[in-house]
């Protein structure tokens, strides 16, 4: 998928969450985690980037997803507890951070499944393709289409959140 389907796909997973955040009273919660997962939509594709990688190798997997998650995990522990905050807060931002820096990847991974390039999630452990083949990571309508799609759930997240 190109950067509008990857938007779309993270925005649909984002939804769920941010209704929840909203409903447990912590709306910024929910706004950072909304435009932290847009912001890194695109950053298993760094991999394009950089030379020696090929793309949808290690970058699109389970693994960088942990890996992504324990660095947002530790950023947020860690600027918790050096601004003071008690250490069960520390501790939950910290987590907070896992899962929003987990969920980031593993939303690109979802996009990403729905073409025929597909990817290997499992690597270096299985080498199995995961593919849909549902359409071409070019393809304009799937992009835009899942681009509109994702905006709509927050939308209609965000309503309900607050209507309830």
């Amino acid at each position: 998928m190109y950067r509008f389907g990857h938007w779309g796909v993270s925005l649909l997973v984002f939804a769920p969450l941010g209704f929840a955040l909203v409903q447990a009273g912590r709306p910024e919660l929910a706004f950072a985690a909304g435009a932290a997962m847009c912001w890194l939509a695109m950053l298993p594709d760094y991999d394009m980037r950089v030379p020696g990688i090929s793309h949808r190798g290690p970058t699109h997997t389970v693994l960088f997803a942990a890996l992504v998650g324990g660095v947002g995990g530790g950023g947020a522990y860690l600027l918790a507890s050096n601004a003071g905050q008690p250490e069960t807060v520390a501790t939950t931002l910290g987590a907070f951070g896992f899962a929003v820096g987990a969920l980031t990847v593993l939303a690109h991974l979802l996009a990403d499944v729905l073409t025929p390039a597909g990817i290997r999630p499992l690597w270096p452990l299985s080498s199995r393709k995961f593919t849909l083949s549902l359409w071409t990571a070019d393809n304009t309508v799937a992009n835009y289409g899942l681009f509109a799609v994702g905006v709509f759930a927050v939308a209609a997240s965000a309503y309900l959140s607050v209507a309830l």
